[in-house]
């Protein structure tokens, strides 16, 4: 019965992979002669200096949007996940933002967001007239506010899923002890969420890697170079600058980041042969 699926993801993941790792040891501008060059474009990518601010904004957005977005994702969760007829409403009305384009969504609040035209200047509201995407700082802390924004209903209903399965005689036992909702929260909830936070953190890891057409619509990686991540590097190599053996190199770079904090990640969790949802 898996023989499809594992077929499938042969046919568009693994083949794929393989045709990339096989350009970053050759020359090809995108339309001529593929030529093998051996190591040329790793040594090229390696030594370009704009790859290790590359990285550092990369793992700035990634850091910062999980520290963002964790918290806020399993409070939502916690709150929606209380079987009562608005907040089915609300976990809906969330779930809006993760319908939308990325491109939409950034040219949206580009707009949004303009000093002269915006919405600051619509509404006469002074502290709204910034230069969000022109300031370094600035525009990294509208990034990481669209990026949670965007993706926060997301990991809220994976956070809701799992607290419903949290067995209510926990909480009916804690409540005889008792334990008020907040001491409920960090002796209960917060320990039976372990692996959901495991999981919903990996997906925000390796997502956070392949962030590029909302940087590309919002910034194109300024104010200079701010808000440039990897993935943003990669498409201006291979797409502009028509290298396509440094771009290809780029990307098993952000393939071989992403799998090794997956598995940092899968790490740090633990394994266990229990049920999490019987208190293991």
């Amino acid at each position: 019965m898996a023989l499809p699926a594992f077929l499938w993801f042969i046919a568009f993941g693994i083949v794929p992979l393989l045709g990339v790792l096989w350009l970053s040891f050759t020359t090809w501008n995108g339309i001529g002669e593929i030529v093998p060059s051996g190591l040329d474009s790793w040594k090229a990518t390696l030594q370009d200096p704009k790859l290790p601010h590359a990285i550092w904004v990369t793992f700035v957005i990634m850091a910062l949007s999980w520290a963002v977005q964790t918290p806020m994702s399993i409070l939502i969760g916690v709150f929606i996940a209380a079987r009562k007829r608005y907040r089915e409403f609300l976990a809906v009305l969330f779930f809006i933002p993760l319908l939308l384009s990325s491109a939409a969504i950034a040219i949206t609040y580009k707009s949004l967001l303009d000093p002269s035209f915006g919405l600051g200047s619509g509404l006469g509201i002074e502290a709204l007239n910034q230069d969000w995407l022109g300031n370094s700082t600035l525009a990294m802390a509208t990034l990481i506010f669209i990026v949670s924004w965007q993706f926060i209903p997301f990991h809220s209903l994976i956070y809701q899923g799992a607290v419903r399965q949290i067995p209510t005689s926990m909480y009916e036992a804690a409540q005889i002890d008792g334990a008020g909702r907040w001491k409920q929260f960090w002796s209960i909830t917060l320990p039976q969420l372990k692996y959901t936070i495991i999981t919903s953190s990996t997906l925000m890891v390796v997502g956070s890697l392949t962030f590029f057409d909302l940087i590309y619509v919002l910034t194109a990686g300024g104010p200079g170079d701010a808000t440039r991540a990897l993935a943003l590097l990669m498409y201006q190599q291979g797409f502009q600058a028509n290298l396509m053996g440094p771009a290809s190199a780029i990307a098993v770079i952000l393939v071989l980041v992403g799998l090794g904090l997956s598995l940092l990640l899968r790490r740090l969790g633990g394994r266990s042969d229990d049920s999490q949802l019987e208190g293991a």
